[in-house]
């Protein structure tokens, strides 16, 4: 995600809601969030659809480490050995599992 400018990317909701095409484009083009406020405060965050897609993928990223780093510390691992005898059956077998 872009790095949101201050001075740019932060509108008061009468003024978003005045242009809001404008500020969805301009989410879209230059991939900065757009911060929108009521009454001086943070209400809510416009992202375009690309700069949320990738938000997605990394939050998906960061649970699987989170899942494969809990698993190493509760000794949920293999070696090296046991991982080629396991696909080393599944060749002979015929399965992709």
């Amino acid at each position: 995600m872009r790095t949101l400018r201050v001075s740019e990317d932060i509108v008061p909701i009468a003024q978003f809601k005045a242009r809001a095409g404008r500020w969805l484009e301009r989410a879209r083009d230059t991939g900065h969030p757009v911060v929108i406020t009521r009454n001086g405060k943070p209400a809510g965050v416009l992202l375009s659809p690309a700069e949320f897609d990738e938000l997605q993928d990394r939050v998906r990223i960061f649970a699987d480490i989170a899942a494969g780093v809990a698993d190493a510390e509760a000794g949920r691992v293999f070696t090296t050995e046991q991982v080629r005898r396991r696909l080393a059956r599944r060749r002979l077998r015929g399965t992709a599992r």
